[in-house]
């Protein structure tokens, strides 16, 4: 199929379901330029010389730069907001003949975990339209979900890719920290986020995190790396030891879901199933929000109302605020920053016991989220809260990658199972979840 027609047939599934019908309300703009760009694509096919995404149509979470559109990042804080140039990630894209068909809704400056905080509205979960989508990059996986698109980029900080991955049954890969540039990622907090890709299925994953990582002079924290082999994702590893991490949280049938599907495949490869421990891993929360409220505090104090927008205390929502009085509070002279310094010593403290795990096991498996999608609107307690993150975040505090892939249903709800790997073993962790995929798939 060309282009131009495959993109018609998604422009008129997003007026049906997203605009109309539905109301998905996962795309807040459309790129006005598709069009041109769309026959453009197919005129480079035509003559032998297009690049490895040609032909794709991607959506981007509304925090990525993308030259002359409205980076909002869910807030109207930043609604008449311009991107004055294209992210790293966009150049890549561009570079390799993808197609950029729009921006996505998600939770307000990515402070959310459902999809339910944007300034526009919640994003509906396509698969059951009255639950949440999952957050914050809730339109991306919405978006892959509702076939709007063919691939989608969001943001992880904590799980913000994973868990709308999981909700919305799509696969969604937090790559290793430093493996893909954040330069033009208008971030949370610079220690934990990443970029990275929600598509329909782990090769499509691989194909378009391939297109995006590497070093980028234009951020100090990205690596060189070595180039995703995508025949190498194809082949199904050997020898490899897995770990079933055992860490009382999740809902039972979740847990009891990932359980039965992880000895299935191990069986079926003849992989080594080895359950583990994580001594330290009821930190993580604890861990993860004082160095997120601490550095968006920190972050959110350009917001001034003089230079990008309105000023951000006055225009923003009440969970955005909650973590800026948040960072405000830790960061009070008073405190000495202790809490902050606590929660540093802590990740250094996890980030040792899980080099002493991938010594170990080549992957660690578990729930992506340890509970079901709630209804829209519903009020969950701040205990359930803060448990969204607790699987999800770790992987983020002490940077390695780590994937949801769709595992399996509960009450006819997507539940994703969680796959992470050491540090800068994006391929590795794409070759098993791939193995898996294929017995999910036959």
């Amino acid at each position: 199929m060309k282009t131009v027609e495959k993109l018609k047939k998604y422009l008129e599934e997003i007026k049906k379901n997203d605009q109309n019908g539905n109301k998905i309300n996962a795309i807040l703009e459309l790129n006005p330029n598709i069009n041109e760009e769309a026959k453009k694509i197919d005129e480079k096919i035509a003559k032998g010389n297009a690049g490895k995404l040609a032909g794709q149509i991607i959506v981007l979470k509304a925090n990525i730069n993308v030259e002359g559109m409205h980076i909002s990042c869910g807030s109207k804080v930043l609604e008449n907001y311009k991107a004055p140039y294209d992210a790293t990630v966009v150049k890549k894209i561009k570079d390799e003949d993808g197609l950029i068909l729009g921006l996505t809704n998600c939770d307000e400056f990515a402070c959310g975990w459902s999809g339910e905080t944007s300034a526009f509205g919640p994003t509906k979960n396509p698969v059951k339209i009255e639950l949440v989508a999952g957050g914050s990059s809730s339109g991306s996986g919405a978006a892959v979900a509702a076939n709007f698109c063919d691939m989608a980029l969001g943001s992880d900080t904590g799980g913000s890719i994973r868990v709308p991955a999981s909700h919305c049954g799509v696969v969604g890969v937090k790559p290793s920290y430093g493996f893909v540039s954040r330069y033009g990622l208008i971030d949370m907090c610079m220690s934990f986020d990443q970029i990275g890709p929600l598509t329909k299925n782990v090769q499509d994953a691989a194909l378009l995190l391939s297109v995006i990582q590497g070093y980028d002079e234009c951020d100090s924290i990205s690596e060189k790396s070595k180039s995703i082999n995508l025949k190498k994702v194809e082949e199904i590893p050997k020898k490899i030891i897995v770990g079933l991490l055992d860490f009382e949280i999740s809902n039972k049938e979740i847990q009891k879901l990932i359980n039965e599907k992880t000895k299935q495949f191990c069986k079926k490869y003849n992989w080594e199933l080895k359950k583990i421990s994580i001594p330290h891993l009821d930190l993580a929360i604890a861990t993860y929000f004082p160095i997120v409220y601490t550095e968006f505090y920190s972050a959110t104090r350009r917001l001034d109302g003089r230079r990008y927008g309105k000023k951000v205390e006055e225009a923003c929502g009440p969970e955005v605020l909650r973590r800026i009085l948040g960072g405000s509070e830790i960061t009070k002279a008073e405190h000495q920053g202790r809490n902050y310094h606590l929660a540093l010593q802590a990740r250094e403290l996890l980030k040792k016991e899980f080099e002493n795990i991938f010594k170990e096991v080549d992957c660690i498996i578990s729930p992506v989220v340890p509970r079901l999608p709630h209804k829209i609107g519903e009020k969950i307690s701040s205990k359930e809260m803060f448990e969204y993150d607790a699987l999800t975040s770790p992987m983020n505090i002490v940077g390695n990658c780590a994937l949801s892939l769709p595992i399996g249903e509960i009450n006819k709800i997507p539940v994703g199972m969680q796959i992470a790997c050491d540090k800068f073993q994006d391929e590795k962790m794409l070759q098993i979840a791939r193995s898996i995929e294929k017995l999910q798939i036959s």
